[in-house]
C-alpha cells in the first residue's frame, strides 16, 4: 500500500525502540555479564524517548503540517531541551520533599503524581513530556540511596506492580482493538499489508547487527586515538608540567584531587583499558531487538496523535505492520536468544568473583569507617551514660565489627547486649540507645558504600544489594523496637 513518505518515516519512529523488559528477563535468568545487562537495559530508556519525540514530529508531518528538515531539527532539540530540563525541575523539587517528609506513603503518592505534572509542563512548554518524564526518573533513581529506608522499601514494590499492570494493560488492549483494525485492513489493502509487515519485519532484524557491530568498531577507534592522545599528554606533564599539551593530564588530577573518595586503578582500567564487548557479546545484543510494549503503545496512539487526518486505512496499516513487527520479534528472537546465548556460552563467570573482590574491599573501608565513628562516639557515651554504660558500648560495638567481617557469634552478641539492656540488667543503657547506635554504625556503612559506587569502584548492583541487606538490618531495629513498645 502507497502510505507516502512521512508515513513511513513515522513507522520506523514507531517500530525503532526495542523492548528491555523481554531481553533483560532472559539474560537475567541466564547469567548474561553485567555489561551486557547494562547495555540492554540502558538503551531502551533513552531510544523510548527519543522514539517517542520523532513520533511526535513525524505524526504532525503526516498529518499534512508543513515542515521543513530545519524545522523538524528545531523542534526535536527543543522537545530535548524544554523536556529535559523540565523534569529535572520536577525531580529537585519531589527529591526535597521527599527528604523533607518522613511519610513514605504520602511521598510514594507524590512519586506517582508528580511526573504527570513534569509532563503536562514539558508539554505545555513544546517540549517532551515523556523525555521529562525520563529525566525526573533519572533523579529519583541517582538519588534514591540518600532516602529514608523505608522510602526505598516502600517504593521498590510500588513500581514494580505498577509496572507490571501498564505492561499488561497495553498488551491487553492491543489485543481486544487488533481485529477490528485487521478487518479495517484487508478492506483497504488486503495481503499488501503482509508484504509491508514482512519487509520492515527483515529491516528491523537486520538492522541492529549492522548498528552494533559498526557502532562499537566507531567507539573502539576514537578509543584508541584517545588513548594515544593520552599517552602523549602524559610524556608531556612528565617533562613539563605547565605546557599546553600536558593541560588534560591536570586535568584530570584536579578533578580527581577534588573527588572525597578516589577511584581505584582496577576501577579505572575495567572503565578504560579492558574492551567493552566481546564478539560473541555484541552477537547476542544483535539479536536482542524484541519489540515490545512501547511500540504497540504508540502505534495504538495514532489516531490521537494525527487527530484521524491520515485517511485511506493508513492508520490502520501502520497499526498493523507494528502489530506484526512486535509480535514476530517477539516470537523469532525472543523464542531463539535463550538457544543463542546457551550456545555462545556467553556467561558472567568471573562476575561473582568480581563482586566478592568489591564486596571484600568495601567491608574493610567500612570496619575502617565504622571504627572511627565508633572511637568518636564512645566519649559521648560515657560522658551520657556513665562508666557503667562503657561496657555496653565495648560490648555492642565488638559484636557491630564481628557482624561486618562475617562472623556468625556477632548477631549472637548484640542481640545478648540488647536483650540485657531490654530486661533491665544495664540500667542507665536502654534498647533505643542501642538502636540509636546501630542506626548510626548503618548510616557510616551507607555512606562508604555510596561513596565507593560514586567512585566507580563498585557496581550498582553490588550497591543495591548492600543497601538491600542494611534497609533489612534497620527494618529488624524498628520492628523490634515496635515489640517491645507493645
Amino acid at each position: 500500500p502507497d502510505i507516502g513518505f512521512a508515513a513511513a518515516l513515522l513507522l520506523g519512529a514507531i517500530v525503532g525502540p526495542p523492548d528491555a523488559v523481554s531481553a533483560a528477563a532472559i539474560g537475567r535468568k541466564l547469567g548474561l555479564p553485567r555489561r551486557v545487562m547494562t547495555v540492554l537495559s540502558g538503551e531502551s530508556l533513552i531510544n523510548d524517548a527519543t522514539s517517542l519525540t520523532l513520533v511526535r514530529v513525524f505524526a504532525a508531518v503526516a498529518a499534512g503540517a508543513t515542515v521543513t528538515v530545519w524545522q523538524g531539527l528545531w523542534e526535536f532539540v527543543l522537545a530535548v531541551v524544554v523536556g529535559v530540563a523540565a523534569g529535572l525541575v520536577f525531580g529537585v523539587v519531589l527529591h526535597a520533599i521527599r527528604m523533607w517528609l518522613d511519610d513514605p506513603t504520602v511521598s510514594s503518592t507524590l512519586g506517582l503524581l508528580m511526573p504527570f505534572g513534569a509532563y503536562i509542563l514539558a508539554e505545555h512548554l513544546h517540549g517532551s513530556g515523556v523525555l521529562a518524564v525520563v529525566a525526573m526518573g533519572f533523579y529519583m533513581g541517582y538519588n534514591a540511596p540518600r532516602t529514608s529506608y523505608t522510602q526505598r522499601q516502600h517504593d521498590k514494590p510500588l513500581w514494580r506492580s505498577v509496572d507490571f499492570i501498564l505492561e499488561s494493560f497495553v498488551f491487553a488492549y492491543v489485543g481486544l482493538q487488533f481485529p477490528d483494525v485487521w478487518r479495517t485492513v484487508t478492506e483497504h489493502s488486503g495481503s499488501g499489508v503482509l508484504v509491508v509487515a514482512i519487509v520492515v519485519f527483515a529491516i528491523v532484524v537486520l538492522m541492529r547487527p549492522a548498528f552494533v557491530f559498526g557502532s562499537y568498531a566507531w567507539g573502539q577507534f576514537w578509543q584508541r586515538l584517545r588513548l594515544r592522545r593520552w599517552k602523549h599528554a602524559v610524556e608531556a606533564h612528565q617533562k613539563d608540567p605547565t605546557s599546553r599539551r600536558a593541560r588534560p593530564v591536570a586535568a584530570v588530577r584536579a578533578r580527581r584531587e577534588s573527588m572525597s573518595v578516589q577511584p581505584t586503578t582496577q576501577a579505572i582500567q575495567q572503565r578504560v583499558l579492558e574492551p567493552v564487548l566481546s564478539v560473541r557479546e555484541r552477537i547476542v545484543i544483535s539479536w536482542s531487538g524484541m519489540r515490545g510494549v512501547v511500540t504497540l503503545a504508540l502505534a495504538v496512539a495514532l489516531p490521537e496523535l494525527t487527530e484521524h487526518s491520515i485517511g485511506g486505512g493508513h492508520v490502520e496499516t501502520l497499526i498493523a505492520v507494528a502489530y506484526i513487527v512486535t509480535v514476530g520479534t517477539l516470537l523469532l528472537q525472543g523464542l531463539t536468544l535463550p538457544l543463542l546465548i546457551r550456545g555462545l556460552g556467553v556467561t558472567s563467570k568471573d562476575q561473582t568473583a568480581n563482586d566478592n573482590r568489591q564486596v571484600a574491599r568495601l567491608r574493610r573501608l567500612s570496619n575502617e569507617a565504622g571504627i572511627e565513628y565508633l572511637r568518636v562516639k564512645q566519649e559521648k557515651w560515657v560522658a551520657e551514660h556513665g562508666e557503667s554504660g562503657r561496657e555496653a558500648f565495648n560490648r555492642f560495638s565488638r559484636g557491630l565489627l564481628k557482624v561486618e567481617q562475617g562472623a556468625t557469634s556477632g548477631e549472637r552478641d548484640l542481640d545478648k547486649v540488647q536483650e540485657d539492656a531490654a530486661a533491665g540488667r544495664m540500667p542507665q543503657v536502654s534498647y533505643d540507645d542501642l538502636a540509636a547506635l546501630s542506626r548510626g554504625w548503618l548510616a557510616v556503612r551507607r555512606k562508604v558504600a555510596l561513596e565507593q559506587s560514586r567512585a566507580g569502584n563498585i557496581s550498582e548492583e553490588v550497591m543495591r544489594d548492600l543497601f538491600d541487606a542494611m534497609d533489612a538490618e534497620e527494618l529488624a531495629l524498628d520492628t523490634r523496637g515496635s515489640f517491645r513498645k507493645e
